[in-house]
């Protein structure tokens, strides 16, 4: 599945001290250091992220990494992989994943406007839906509610690899 990627959109956000340009765009290589470390800020899990992996993602076909950048340094970002189908006359759906923001820089709306660009883009490809999961202790439900994501539609599960010891 070949999936034309978006331009970048920026948006302007006044702050007491200065406006700032916030520029929303898809990730490239470019881009490694400063995902690798929201990488490390979005999870307690194992860590291991390097830059050959973020190559793998951000090269593959049907995959966009959304960021939202100040000054050429990013500040939130998201994952989309928009998958194949048989169903829906063929049209494809969406799942986003690691959804992080700076510490620094949370409840500013950054968050949002990732997931905003995700979710846009997965319209424009013609996805009949998008999902994600959430843990259940995370407290992001609320946020993900206000973006438009429901509980009521489906019931979301998943399965974990036990790991080796």
């Amino acid at each position: 599945m070949t999936v034309a990627h978006p331009v970048a959109a920026t948006w302007t956000m006044k702050s007491r001290s200065r406006a700032l340009a916030w520029v929303t765009r898809p990730l490239t290589l470019a881009d490694t250091q400063g995902a690798l470390a929201l990488f490390d800020v979005l999870t307690t899990g194992p860590k291991g992220g390097d830059a050959q992996m973020f190559a793998r993602v951000v090269s593959h076909d049907g995959t966009t990494v959304f960021g939202v950048l100040d000054d050429d340094t990013l500040r939130a970002m998201c994952t989309l992989h928009l998958l194949p189908n048989v169903t829906w006359g063929g049209r494809p759906y969406g799942l986003i994943e690691n959804i992080v923001t700076a510490p620094t820089h949370r409840l500013r709306g950054l968050g949002r406007r990732a997931m905003q660009a995700a979710l846009d883009h997965a319209w424009a490809q013609r996805a009949y839906k998008v999902m994600l999961l959430t843990g259940q202790k995370r407290g992001a439900r609320g946020f993900y509610e206000s973006v438009g994501f429901s509980c009521d539609d489906k019931f979301g599960m998943a399965i974990r690899r036990a790991t080796a010891r």
